[in-house]
């Protein structure tokens, strides 16, 4: 289901969030910090591998063709 295009101009090949707009505006704060919360998203992957294997099989490929036919 990728299909490969050329990078528009001016593409970022970065991209910096500054999450001050949502801290100004919505009162958002961070409450974690990244180090951490990727530990825990690797754990939340490494204790779910029958999801994985799932996600990752090929199987949904049928849905999709069911779905949206051979585009």
């Amino acid at each position: 289901m990728i299909i490969y295009v050329t990078d528009r101009k001016g593409h970022n090949l970065r991209y910096a969030i500054d999450p001050s707009k949502a801290m100004k505006e919505l009162g958002w704060k961070p409450t974690t910090m990244f180090k951490d919360d990727i530990k825990l998203t690797i754990k939340w992957y490494k204790n779910h591998m029958d999801w994985m294997k799932e996600c990752t099989s090929g199987n949904y490929k049928e849905y999709y063709e069911k779905m949206y036919g051979n585009r």
